[in-house]
């Protein structure tokens, strides 16, 4: 599988035709590594939007308001269930102009961000990694009380799809436990580490609590965006790869630059930022 280098990682392509299936995968031909299927969607707004932010705090950070963000269907037809196949999203197939951002590991715990995003009331998902947050678990409870969920990203960031299922296991279980422990609050997604995954990765994630693998169909770079779509433009629905990181990987730009880029980025194509646990119906105790 041709794979991409982002900040010195690796992420794998989204290559998989998507399927509009409400629960369930497609696959991927010629590699271990299957890809993602989307589903119909709705949902309820959630506890914190960039909707009630001032115009002040927008110009404190050299930016112009996004547009407000609609309310989501009251209704989440993406119901996840407690058993069965997990599945697998990269896009939330909706007519709002909403996209959805997604923060991964969590190495860089750079004060300012969380400012930002106390005044710009932006929501977003975090998937973290126990290796890059054990440092510091407390940075990203302020985060977590804006009400941005907190999900699985594995323990070491390994490759899913080139260990085996017991292994898979330990690195989903073990963050699992500890995200749990640190954040009152059990994960229910999942995004696999350089996006690769297989069947494995499937029975590891749904034995361990997590109900749905999430992918991406954008990579916020420093002050671009890689996009998978060929027409390199942001489509409703779309969900949006982004890392905690700081000056070392991001080429001497801070995490609140390469995240005010992106929102300009997003802003320039008319576009709204939705939360995603919005438009999900997680299973029961969750």
């Amino acid at each position: 599988m041709r794979r991409g280098n982002i900040g010195g990682r690796v992420y794998a392509p989204l290559n998989c035709v998507l399927l509009a299936l409400s629960v369930g995968g497609c696959g991927m031909s010629g590699g271990n590594a299957t890809g993602p299927a989307s589903a119909s969607v709705g949902g309820t707004p959630g506890t914190a939007s960039h909707v009630t932010a001032e115009a002040a705090a927008w110009q404190k950070w050299g930016l112009t308001p996004l547009p407000a963000a609609p309310k989501p269907p009251a209704d989440k037809p993406i119901k996840l269930s407690a058993t069965g196949p997990v599945p697998v999203l990269a896009h939330v197939p909706t007519s709002q102009k909403v996209v959805f951002i997604t923060v991964d590991d969590g190495l860089e715990k750079d004060p300012k961000f969380i400012a930002m995003m106390r005044d710009l009331k932006i929501p977003i998902t975090m998937f973290l990694m126990n290796d890059a947050i054990k440092s510091d678990y407390g940075y990203f409870k302020p985060l977590q009380a804006m009400g941005n969920h907190i999900q699985n990203h594995t323990l070491h960031h390994p490759a899913m799809n080139t260990i085996p299922l017991v292994r898979q296991k330990q690195e989903v279980c073990g963050d699992q436990r500890i995200l749990t422990q640190q954040f009152g609050t059990a994960p229910f997604l999942f995004r696999p580490p350089y996006g690769a995954y297989n069947n494995n990765t499937k029975i590891a994630v749904g034995d361990c609590g997590p109900r749905a693998i999430v992918w991406w169909r954008e990579s916020m770079q420093v002050r671009r965006m890689q996009y998978q779509d060929p027409g390199k433009k942001l489509r409703p629905g779309d969900i949006i790869l982004a890392h905690f990181r700081g000056p070392a990987e991001l080429k001497g730009t801070t995490m609140t630059e390469m995240f005010a880029n992106l929102l300009k980025l997003i802003r320039e194509q008319g576009f709204a930022v939705a939360r995603l646990e919005d438009y999900i119906q997680p299973p029961a105790g969750h």
